[in-house]
């Protein structure tokens, strides 16, 4: 019985990392994930706060599940998630207001941010609270990481740099990069994401055959 436990923990934990990753499988939370990724730190930063509003969302409602109602539930995962995205945002304000005001409304829309809903409903509201943070924990780690990748390719092919550092010397500085300003737009999001994606389905692909 252990070991199943411990099997079923350790997927429940892997599947949000690979298998079920919220961008590259499910493609939820695609808003931010196409919005904040000019740069390393607004990812980390975004990817950090999902954590935190997915583990403590999902240690509430799994606390409350058995006094759930049908339908009021949706109300009552609502409730809850604004409760703790406010805690983030702010303390955002007060303690990096820079980024804060970088990231712009994104952060009070994690609220409505389908993946924190999606595990809400699919794990927390039926299942034990250390599921509940385990399947928190994988989804929220598998969501930063996606966003990371993102942001690292974008920025790096925009600025030529990673959280301030070098990584191509550009032309204005003596070495042989021009940045690509395009990777720091929309299109930029767009076209990585969608490179990204092809990448995955292949490898996932070839994992089957």
């Amino acid at each position: 019985m252990a070991t199943e436990n411990n099997i079923s923990i350790s997927q429940t934990f892997l599947a949000g990392i690979w298998k079920e990753n919220p961008v590259f499988a499910l493609l939820l939370g695609m808003c931010p994930t196409l919005a904040v990724t000019t740069s390393v730190e607004a990812a980390l930063t975004m990817g950090v706060s999902v954590i935190f509003v997915l583990i403590c969302s999902n240690i509430v409602i799994s606390l409350m599940r058995h006094q759930l109602k049908p339908h009021v539930r949706i109300l009552m995962f609502t409730l809850t998630i604004s409760t703790f995205v406010t805690i983030v945002d702010l303390m955002l304000k007060a303690f990096r207001p820079d980024m804060s005001t970088k990231l712009g409304p994104y952060i009070p829309l994690i609220i409505v941010n389908c993946l924190i809903i999606c595990r809400a409903e699919a794990c927390a509201s039926k299942r034990g609270v250390f599921i509940s943070i385990v399947d928190a924990v994988g989804m929220g780690l598998g969501f930063t990481m996606t966003l990371s990748i993102l942001a690292s390719i974008r920025e790096v092919l925009a600025t030529g740099q990673i959280l301030g550092k070098d990584v191509l010397v550009s032309v204005e500085n003596g070495g042989w990069y021009t940045p690509w300003a395009g990777m720091a737009m929309p299109v930029g999001a767009f076209v990585t994401l969608g490179l990204l994606l092809g990448v995955v389905n292949l490898i996932n692909r070839k994992a089957k055959s």
